[in-house]
């Protein structure tokens, strides 16, 4: 494969076999640099198998994989990309700073670059106040903040990422988005994964939605969601408590989901629904407190495009 300067990463044609099991079938695709990318899949569609071949933990069975033009798994691939898995841990009996220090050496990068860039990535992220702290008192939001900056000491050109936000709080959430926005609006790149349909949406430029180890998409989040067809839905709640089967005479309703203290359907034809709906709730006198048409979400596309392959 020849490389191409305008691109972060080139994969083609990666296929990686477990016995019988074949984990990532033939993949291909291209980041430019400069692109934050979503790598989207249900459990087992390989994405984890995928970026642990392009970031040199694996070797593939077939196919090839560039990293800024160098091939995936050698030194100079490894020394420009930062990475963080899902299961990254500080070292919780070091301090933040400790830990800062400890991945710039391995990283080669001099002291006194380590100390300013140190300084500057944890008063980004709001733990440069707690930086003599052992990372053992750190919030599980903080320790992912950490480990963020660590993978981040070298100024990496490129930075793979697994599942940032799982299970943070909302403010660690929204920090650490604002925080990767930044980072790319530098020119860096970011190879994300992620099963947050909602940060992929937020936060990417193009995304690649894997399935059984087939890439069965590969576009804007805002091109996938408006290339599904019959997927608008309606968003509504009462002033008080309304039986499912009142939706049973609103026309057009092709599957009915209760959100909290919300109703939302799914429909083909959301004006006549949405006219529907209302007289009914007129003729039983229900009274809307609030009423919206959703267009398809990336979640939406994202569960058709899958069930559409297994099916």
């Amino acid at each position: 494969m020849t490389a191409n300067d305008s691109m972060a990463i080139q994969v083609s044609s990666l296929t990686k076999n477990y016995g019988k099991l074949t984990a990532v079938d033939r993949v291909s695709f291209d980041v430019p640099k400069g692109e934050i990318f979503g790598f989207l899949g249900p459990n087992g569609a390989g994405k984890t198998t995928t970026v642990r071949i392009i970031t040199g933990v694996l070797k593939a069975d077939k196919g090839e994989a560039l990293v800024m033009g160098h091939e995936a798994g050698t030194l100079k691939a490894k020394q420009i990309a930062g990475v963080v898995p899902e299961m990254a841990n500080a070292y919780e009996d070091l301090s933040g700073w400790k830990n800062m220090a400890l991945m710039g050496e391995l990283y080669g990068v001099p002291k006194n670059v380590i100390k300013d860039r140190s300084e500057e990535l944890l008063n980004k992220v709001n733990l440069y106040s707690r930086k003599d702290e052992s990372a053992r008192t750190y919030s599980k939001g903080m320790k992912q903040r950490l480990i963020l900056c660590m993978a981040l000491i070298s100024d990496p050109e490129i930075l793979f990422l697994d599942e940032p936000t799982a299970g943070l709080d909302v403010q660690s959430s929204r920090m650490i988005k604002d925080f990767l926005l930044e980072f790319n609006s530098d020119g860096k790149t970011i190879f994300l994964t992620t099963h947050q349909m909602e940060e992929a949406n937020q936060l990417c430029d193009k995304v690649a939605i894997l399935d059984h180890g087939v890439i069965v998409k590969i576009d804007t989040p805002e091109r996938i969601r408006t290339e599904i067809k019959g997927m608008h839905s309606v968003e509504v709640s009462f002033e008080g408590a309304v039986n499912p089967h009142f939706f049973n005479s609103v026309s057009g309703v092709k599957s009915l989901k209760k959100k909290g203290d919300k109703y939302r359907f799914y429909t083909d034809k959301p004006g006549s629904a949405v006219v529907s709906l209302v007289n009914q709730a007129s003729a039983k006198n229900k009274e809307i407190v609030s009423l919206n048409v959703l267009s398809p979400s990336l979640e939406d596309a994202f569960l058709a495009l899958t069930r559409k392959k297994e099916s």
